[in-house]
């Protein structure tokens, strides 16, 4: 039996909620699209979130548990792309958060009907999600770049499809706004990284600039700390200027959402250089007041893309 209209709005509202709770930037931003496009992006957002917190939520007693949490979700999508209704077994119904799982997945075989979204691209972030599980290190940027790939680019190349374009060069704008995001993860996380024993910063990047790992996890700022974060910023910010160059080649509609999304994350680098790069005394964010002010000027800019 196929999902009622009623069902398919309740799982959309359920995925509106888990984007509004953990994912401000993106949601204010996400609320000046059209509704018709509002609705995918946030089954998009909530499918990442969903998949992320049940690996974290796993990964810390068992890998072996965050890979079938994994698997559990492939063979899910699978079966959605195959054009078969989700199906929740005895056993799944158990689960405390299958119902929430199955929300999100009606949402997803709905927006699937209008919307081409390869299934490479869910199972590349799936794939980066479980890096987390095994890999704390990355010796080189190249390295780092993958696993930004995974998690962050992915979820561009998804969104691009949602918002609309023609131009074939868009992905490659979608996949720098992605690696853009995630080094700002990475710079404002460090903090809370090393609680769990990950450094994401490219072992090549602490060498180059006299950075030992005991200096991050013993949280001391100094003169070689800055002038790494000070290259990070400046990788971060070449990567939003890239993808800024796309915005234009997407739907008029969608374009202001986008680059207000690109401006208010990279904001963060602006607030890591504000606190004299003290990524150890409090997490950088942009506050409310701070992402309406930005509005008029973005709205302006995104008005005037040719």
């Amino acid at each position: 039996m196929l999902e009622t209209p009623d069902k398919i709005e309740t799982a959309y509202k359920y995925c509106e909620i888990v984007t509004r709770e953990h994912a401000r930037s993106f949601y204010f931003a996400a609320k000046f699209l059209p509704r018709r496009k509002r609705k995918p992006i946030y089954a998009l957002y909530a499918l990442c979130r969903h998949i992320d917190d049940e690996v974290d939520e796993v990964e810390v007693s068992s890998e072996t548990e965050a890979i079938e949490a994994v698997e559990n979700w492939k063979r899910k999508l699978n079966s959605i792309y195959n054009g078969d209704k989700v199906q929740s077994s005895k056993i799944e119904a158990q689960k405390p958060n299958s119902k929430n799982q199955n929300l999100v997945l009606t949402a997803w075989r709905d927006l699937l009907k209008t919307y081409d979204i390869k299934q490479e691209l869910p199972l590349d972030l799936m794939k980066g999600v479980l890096q987390d599980t095994h890999k704390n290190r990355y010796q080189t940027f190249n390295e780092l770049y993958i696993y930004c790939y995974r998690v962050a680019s992915t979820v561009g190349l998804m969104s691009s499809e949602i918002f609309g374009y023609t131009d074939k060069r868009t992905p490659e704008y979608a996949e720098a706004l992605g690696i853009g995001m995630q080094i700002t993860n990475i710079l404002r996380d460090i903090k809370e990284d090393v609680l769990m024993n990950r450094i994401y910063l490219p072992q090549e990047d602490l060498q180059k600039f006299g950075v030992s790992e005991k200096q991050i996890f013993d949280n001391q700022l100094n003169e070689n700390f800055i002038n790494l974060l000070k290259f990070e910023i400046k990788r971060a910010r070449n990567y939003y200027a890239k993808a800024e160059k796309g915005i234009s080649l997407l739907e008029k509609n969608t374009r202001f959402s986008v680059l207000l999304a690109s401006r208010l994350y990279a904001k963060i680098l602006d607030e890591i250089e504000e606190q004299n790069y003290d990524v150890f005394k409090r997490r950088a964010h942009t506050s409310k007041a701070q992402k309406i002010f930005a509005v008029p000027k973005i709205w302006l800019e995104a008005r005037n893309l040719q």
